[in-house]
Protein backbone atom coordinates (compact mmCIF):
# COMPACT_ATOMS: atom_id res chain seq x y z
CA UNK A 1 0.00 0.00 0.00
CA UNK A 2 2.92 2.38 0.51
CA UNK A 3 2.93 5.52 2.57
CA UNK A 4 -0.03 7.18 0.89
CA UNK A 5 -3.32 8.05 2.46
CA UNK A 6 -4.70 5.33 4.76
CA UNK A 7 -7.31 3.07 3.21
CA UNK A 8 -10.95 3.78 4.16
CA UNK A 9 -12.73 1.21 6.34
CA UNK A 10 -16.10 -0.47 5.82
CA UNK A 11 -17.72 -1.99 8.91
CA UNK A 12 -20.02 -4.97 8.50
CA UNK A 13 -22.67 -6.15 10.97
CA UNK A 14 -20.23 -8.27 12.94
CA UNK A 15 -17.88 -5.32 13.32
CA UNK A 16 -20.68 -3.04 14.52
CA UNK A 17 -21.86 -5.68 17.00
CA UNK A 18 -18.29 -6.09 18.26
CA UNK A 19 -17.94 -2.31 18.57
CA UNK A 20 -21.18 -2.13 20.57
CA UNK A 21 -19.93 -4.92 22.84
CA UNK A 22 -16.74 -2.93 23.41
CA UNK A 23 -14.56 -5.51 21.69
CA UNK A 24 -11.02 -4.27 22.21
CA UNK A 25 -9.76 -5.05 18.70
CA UNK A 26 -12.65 -3.37 16.89
CA UNK A 27 -12.80 -0.44 19.29
CA UNK A 28 -9.06 0.14 18.76
CA UNK A 29 -9.42 -0.11 14.96
CA UNK A 30 -12.24 2.44 14.98
CA UNK A 31 -10.40 4.78 17.35
CA UNK A 32 -7.20 4.61 15.28
CA UNK A 33 -9.13 5.19 12.07
CA UNK A 34 -10.87 8.25 13.49
CA UNK A 35 -7.67 9.62 15.03
CA UNK A 36 -5.93 9.36 11.65
CA UNK A 37 -8.72 10.81 9.55
CA UNK A 38 -9.61 7.48 7.96
CA UNK A 39 -13.14 7.42 6.54
CA UNK A 40 -15.53 4.90 8.12
CA UNK A 41 -18.43 3.53 6.06
CA UNK A 42 -21.28 1.07 6.51
CA UNK A 43 -24.18 0.16 4.24
CA UNK A 44 -27.57 1.14 5.67
CA UNK A 45 -28.62 -2.52 5.56
CA UNK A 46 -25.80 -3.37 7.95
CA UNK A 47 -27.04 -0.76 10.41
CA UNK A 48 -30.51 -2.26 10.04
CA UNK A 49 -29.17 -5.73 10.81
CA UNK A 50 -27.72 -4.65 14.16
CA UNK A 51 -29.92 -1.77 15.33
CA UNK A 52 -32.44 -2.71 18.01
CA UNK A 53 -32.67 0.07 20.58
CA UNK A 54 -30.47 3.15 20.56
CA UNK A 55 -31.05 3.60 24.28
CA UNK A 56 -29.54 0.20 25.00
CA UNK A 57 -26.93 0.35 22.24
CA UNK A 58 -25.21 3.50 23.45
CA UNK A 59 -21.85 2.97 21.72
CA UNK A 60 -23.46 2.10 18.42
CA UNK A 61 -25.93 4.99 18.69
CA UNK A 62 -23.08 7.45 19.33
CA UNK A 63 -21.07 6.17 16.38
CA UNK A 64 -24.02 6.18 13.97
CA UNK A 65 -25.26 9.56 15.19
CA UNK A 66 -21.85 11.23 15.27
CA UNK A 67 -21.52 11.74 11.54
CA UNK A 68 -18.14 9.97 11.73
CA UNK A 69 -19.63 6.83 10.19
CA UNK A 70 -20.95 7.41 6.68
CA UNK A 71 -24.04 5.23 6.29
CA UNK A 72 -24.60 4.47 2.60
CA UNK A 73 -28.24 4.17 1.56
CA UNK A 74 -29.39 1.10 -0.32
CA UNK A 75 -31.06 2.96 -3.16
CA UNK A 76 -32.39 1.39 -6.35
CA UNK A 77 -29.05 1.54 -8.16
CA UNK A 78 -27.14 0.06 -5.23
CA UNK A 79 -29.78 -2.63 -4.69
CA UNK A 80 -29.60 -3.66 -8.34
CA UNK A 81 -25.79 -3.76 -8.26
CA UNK A 82 -25.90 -5.92 -5.12
CA UNK A 83 -28.41 -8.25 -6.78
CA UNK A 84 -26.24 -8.56 -9.88
CA UNK A 85 -23.21 -9.34 -7.72
CA UNK A 86 -25.19 -12.03 -5.88
CA UNK A 87 -26.18 -13.52 -9.23
CA UNK A 88 -22.59 -13.48 -10.49
CA UNK A 89 -21.25 -15.15 -7.36
CA UNK A 90 -24.07 -17.61 -6.68
CA UNK A 91 -24.82 -16.03 -3.31
CA UNK A 92 -28.00 -14.55 -1.89
CA UNK A 93 -27.02 -12.12 0.88
CA UNK A 94 -27.67 -8.68 -0.58
CA UNK A 95 -26.29 -6.97 2.54
CA UNK A 96 -22.96 -8.80 2.26
CA UNK A 97 -22.91 -7.88 -1.42
CA UNK A 98 -23.52 -4.23 -0.51
CA UNK A 99 -20.56 -4.41 1.91
CA UNK A 100 -18.33 -5.76 -0.88
CA UNK A 101 -19.55 -3.11 -3.34
CA UNK A 102 -18.95 -0.30 -0.86
CA UNK A 103 -15.44 -1.61 -0.20
CA UNK A 104 -14.74 -1.74 -3.95
CA UNK A 105 -16.01 1.79 -4.52
CA UNK A 106 -13.83 3.25 -1.78
CA UNK A 107 -10.86 0.87 -2.18
CA UNK A 108 -11.55 0.13 1.47
CA UNK A 109 -10.65 -2.55 3.96
CA UNK A 110 -13.62 -4.40 5.48
CA UNK A 111 -13.73 -5.17 9.20
CA UNK A 112 -15.83 -8.32 9.40
CA UNK A 113 -16.80 -11.40 11.34
CA UNK A 114 -17.95 -12.98 8.06
CA UNK A 115 -14.72 -13.33 6.08
CA UNK A 116 -15.65 -16.58 4.34
CA UNK A 117 -18.90 -15.23 2.91
CA UNK A 118 -17.32 -11.94 1.84
CA UNK A 119 -14.45 -13.75 0.11
CA UNK A 120 -17.01 -15.83 -1.79
CA UNK A 121 -18.58 -12.59 -3.02
CA UNK A 122 -15.28 -10.82 -3.72
CA UNK A 123 -12.05 -12.83 -3.44
CA UNK A 124 -9.97 -9.64 -3.77
CA UNK A 125 -11.62 -7.71 -0.93
CA UNK A 126 -9.23 -6.64 1.82
CA UNK A 127 -10.41 -7.96 5.17
CA UNK A 128 -9.62 -7.58 8.84
CA UNK A 129 -11.36 -10.24 10.88
CA UNK A 130 -12.97 -9.44 14.19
Amino acid sequence: MGKGRPRPVVLDAGALIAFERNDRKVRTLVELALANGVALHAPAGVVGQVWRDGKRQARLARLVGSGLLEVKALDREEAQAAGVLCGQTGTSDVIDASVALLARRHAATVVTSDAEDLRRIDPKVRLVEC
